[in-house]
């Protein structure tokens, strides 16, 4: 049984709004929210030091 063009144009759009909402950007936020506290990490370590120094 094969399918028409469309269903598979349809699966395959689906498929890819899945990876996108499910996988990649969860991923690309926790990336991006570890980087901040890293970059503040690394700035209050080396040129501010500590909160309420």
């Amino acid at each position: 049984m094969e399918t028409s063009p469309k269903a598979a144009s349809r699966r395959e759009e689906r498929n890819t709004f899945l990876l996108l909402a499910v996988v990649l950007f969860p991923v690309v936020a926790v990336m991006f929210v570890a980087g901040y506290g890293f970059v503040v990490w690394f700035w209050q370590m080396f040129v501010s030091g500590p909160p309420g120094h």
